[in-house]
């Protein structure tokens, strides 16, 4: 028979932490920790097998499954001296999902399942508290009516407020059981109301409704979106597990909370983390109340009055304490902890690596290679390739002035200044549309995952260091402000107040994640230095990596930006951008409208010691290092003006008439000019363009010889090449170029010529490509377009459903296409250097910056990868990690 459940606790443990695809990530945990003797309340799991059972069968369990669960309820029975759905002594359980990626707070969770009108009654009796009682049903029926009926949990909250307000109490906990039993009354009503059924009282009905719910939130909305942000498989499904509750709401010796076992904002070694006294789990991670730190320091450190765990609760704390060295010692990782404290006992629910800002992971690493606990090797595989980007931009300038509006927690640091906006879809809909939003919520929750992604921070009223928004932003590497209890807003009227400010939508603010303070107005920022831990990974990376990294850029600025950050070169020098300017436009325009080649050469040669200058400049500052320089790539038509005005400018610089420029225009207007005459075509049928720029590029690259002594490294690219004879034809007037200049100066320079790859035609044909082309350098932005015949500029309108529906996993421009793109990569690698078993292989297209694109090429071969300048660190450490993970795969 088919194993669909695996039991945990002190009885029996079934699986362990390398059974992470069956179990999910909290299972095994679970399992795992009890297998290591740390006190876990007795659970099982139903495996991500059941998942995937359920939508292959029209959302239909295995036969065998309900006897199954039945067996396993008995098993914890048995364990804990309770019974399921027992008046006098009940057993209540949580129902959690856990898929083998941890996705916080995107699925659905119900907790002190087995309540009824009956069995409360047997609780209060059993703990001789009702309130405490009557406190779990409330919960029970809010969060159940929510997850399984569908009921609005807003209606629940708006009781809750209104039965507060009638007794003038503040806090949940200041409600008593007479208060309690009354709400929940009034729950019940609201259930009856809005679903049109009365609340479920059969234990075992709660359970599959549950079960059935939970694996539903598997393709809710936000589910979906998380997974398609981080790249997460529809098809690995999601475990569920069921466990024995443990009551953190039994009174004042009762806790819960959620620990890290090092800083997760600044990787500090320090406990880490939030509690709360008479309260459960979500109350923490939801923002409904504020909570309290761990230790003694951290609240000092806060300025806070109340007491900590540490001081409030010392036995519990040293058990916590200690079970938090046991955990990073034996995952050798940074631990992600939930723990209730019944009664003063202490209890662990979950375990997990945790997830942190970059600037955290990055000192992490460094410290516990340091420390022994991990290798070098490991400490680079640590660390997220693409969350450097965090540490790559601006933080706000000490020196600047700035005028405080609120204070809250730091909860993701780093800095954020943009347009306030209240809700997630607007947020969304106005980053869409070009503008930098930060988004302003009471508190987010799951729903909000959209708009949290598109704005550039977070500012949330409620809320503490582990709630939704904190942990979400510090995943997405957003600046996030949580807990400013000053922050007050309608979403109405689309006002915020804060302190006696009225701001509304559209009104700027700057936040600071790091210290937790919201600013009016925007604030100096200034650019961060790359020392300390990043600079140990960074020096580790470019030990173990192959591949060299070079940078994608055309301006002194990015090129100097892209060597401050490591880069070893340019791989892609796109020459268009240097026509655009406003002094060289007027003469690329004239070129254009030439009608003959003795008209084109004129014009040619006003920009030719422009071009050339462009190019001294950054052959000086990569100072021998090799530049990549692709020769004109766009159709003509892209320099044309648009309005009628601009054209009579072109027509007067060019000597021509209106009607003429016009005519001209229409001419070189294309039904589809990605595939029309650009690239090499038109260096075949304008060779006076390829010839100004050849001579360009070696009367820059011998003056530079000559002033600095230091020989460059031109390499010429010859664009959308598909023949080897068109590589032919524009080598020959590059090499023309190159003898001329260099006898006329007398300076010897050592080049290369070859060719974008980026149709598919080139990468079949690489072997007779490289027969003329000293290197390829791929192209996967047009490579991909070509290949998949997808507009890159008009893909965004759909390509998310594609994502969704997992016909691309993801984004094909953003990740590699391994199947397709890859495959033509490979050949063309292969074919090329049958020919030319020297030919120097690259990729300059946007995939040269994603870490599982360049896993990619490490493992075909390349001998470099080039990105935008600030995703060099990012490609740096990729390329490490690719040579580590190819390294121990062969």
């Amino acid at each position: 028979m088919t194993q669909w459940v695996y039991n945990f606790g002190k009885t029996g443990t079934d699986g362990d932490a390398s059974r992470r695809n069956l179990l999910g990530g909290k299972g095994a945990n679970l399992a795992e920790m009890s297998g290591i003797g740390l006190p876990v309340p007795p659970g099982f799991t139903l495996s991500t097998d059941v998942c995937t059972h359920f939508y292959d069968h029209d959302k239909t369990y295995p036969d065998t499954l309900d006897q199954q669960v039945r067996e396993a309820i008995a098993k914890i029975e048995s364990e804990t001296g309770t019974r399921f759905a027992d008046s006098a002594n009940p057993l209540l359980v949580s129902v959690r999902s856990g898929a083998r990626a941890s996705m916080p707070g995107m699925m659905d969770t119900v907790l002190n399942l087995g309540l009824n009108d009956v069995t409360v009654v047997g609780l209060a009796s059993r703990a001789n508290d009702a309130r405490f009682a009557y406190d779990s049903y409330r919960r029970f029926i809010q969060m159940y009516s929510d997850v399984v009926m569908e009921v609005d949990h807003g209606l629940f909250e708006d009781a809750l407020e209104d039965m507060k307000l009638q007794r003038g109490v503040y806090e949940d906990t200041e409600l008593t059981g007479d208060d309690l039993k009354a709400l929940v009354a009034s729950y019940k009503d609201i259930v009856q109301d809005e679903a049109g059924t009365g609340f479920p009282q059969d234990p075992w009905e709660q359970l599959w409704g549950a079960i059935g719910a939970v694996f539903a939130s598997w393709m809710n909305t936000r589910a979906i979106t998380y997974r398609r942000l981080n790249n997460i498989p529809v098809a690995w499904g999601t475990a569920i597990n069921i466990q024995a509750m443990v009551f953190g709401n039994m009174g004042d010796d009762c806790a819960t909370g959620v620990a890290f076992t090092r800083d997760p904002s600044t990787g500090e070694n320090n406990f880490y983390g939030e509690f709360l006294i008479n309260a459960q789990g979500e109350d923490v991670v939801a923002g409904i109340r504020t909570p309290l730190p761990l230790t003694v320091a951290a609240r000092k450190k806060g300025g806070g009055e109340a007491l900590s765990m540490q001081e409030a609760m010392p036995a519990a704390f040293d058990q916590l304490d200690a079970v938090r060295k046991k955990l990073e010692a034996h995952y050798r990782d940074m631990q992600d902890l939930e723990f209730t404290v019944q009664q003063g006992v202490l209890y662990m629910l979950q375990t997990r690596s945790g997830k942190r800002t970059a600037e955290a992971a990055l000192r992490m690493a460094v410290e516990m290679a340091d420390e022994g606990l991990i290798t070098r090797d490991e400490a680079l595989c640590r660390v997220d390739p693409n969350a450097l980007d965090q540490l790559l931009h601006p933080t706000l300038d000490p020196n600047a002035e700035k005028v405080i509006l609120a204070r809250g927690l730091p909860a993701s640091p780093g800095a954020a200044c943009g347009k306030i906006v209240l809700n997630a879809d607007r947020a969304e809909e106005m980053a869409a549309g070009g503008e930098v939003v930060i988004l302003v919520r009471l508190e987010t929750s799951p729903e909000d995952i959209h708009g949290m992604h598109a704005a550039a921070g977070i500012l949330t009223a409620r809320g503490g260091m582990t709630s939704h928004a904190a942990v979400v932003a510090r995943g997405m590497g957003r600046a996030c402000v949580s807990g400013a209890s000053d922050v007050r807003f309608d979403e109405v009227s689309g006002k915020v107040f804060i302190a006696d400010q009225v701001l509304v939508e559209g009104d700027i603010i700057t936040i600071d994640g790091t210290s937790g303070e919201v600013y009016a107005g925007k604030v100096d920022m200034i650019q961060p230095k790359m020392s300390g831990a990043f600079a140990s990974v960074m020096g580790w990376a470019d030990e173990v990596r192959r591949m060299e990294v070079r940078t994608n850029a055309e301006t002194p600025t990015e090129a100097r930006v892209a060597l401050d950050f490591g880069a070893q070169g340019i791989g892609l020098c796109r020459t268009e951008h240097m026509f655009f300017d406003a002094d060289r436009i007027i003469a690329m325009r004239q070129m254009i409208m030439a009608a003959d080649t003795e008209g084109r050469e004129l014009a040619l040669a006003k920009l030719l010691p422009m071009q050339r200058r462009d190019f001294e400049e950054l052959f000086t500052i990569m100072a021998g290092l090799p530049v990549t320089i692709r020769l004109l790539d766009p159709p003509l038509h892209e320099f044309l003006p648009h309005s009628a005005d601009e054209l009579a400018e072109v027509a007067a610089a060019a000597g021509v008439t209106i009607e003429t420029a016009r005519q001209r225009s229409v001419k070189l207007a294309e039904t589809n000019p990605m595939l029309g005459h650009r690239g090499c075509r038109l260096a075949v049928t304008y060779p006076e363009i390829c010839r100004m720029q050849a001579r360009a590029i070696f009367e820059a690259a011998c003056a530079v010889a000559k002033n600095t002594g230091e020989s460059p490294v031109p390499e010429v690219m010859v664009p959308l090449a598909a023949t080897a004879r068109e590589i032919a034809l524009c080598k020959a007037e590059i090499d023309a170029a190159a003898a001329a200049v260099m006898a006329e100066t007398g300076v010897t320079i050592s080049y290369l010529v070859g060719t974008m790859v980026e149709l598919p035609r080139a990468s079949i044909c690489a072997a007779d490509l490289a027969v003329e082309a000293e290197f390829f350098s791929f192209g996967t932005n047009d490579l991909t377009q070509t290949s998949l015949g997808i507009s890159r500029d008009d893909a965004g309108s759909f390509l998310h459903d594609y994502a969704d529906k997992e016909i691309y996993p993801v984004d094909p421009f953003v990740s590699i296409d391994l199947e397709g793109v890859g495959s033509l990569v490979e050949m063309g690698v292969e074919r090329g250097r049958k020919s030319r078993p020297d030919i120097k292989l690259g990729i300059c297209g946007e995939h040269g910056g994603d870490g599982d694109s360049i896993l990619f090429f490490e493992k075909v071969g390349l001998d470099y990868v080039s990105c935008s300048p600030y995703r060099v660190p990012a490609a740096r450490l990729a390329a490490a990690q690719a040579t580590i993970k190819t390294r121990q795969t062969d």
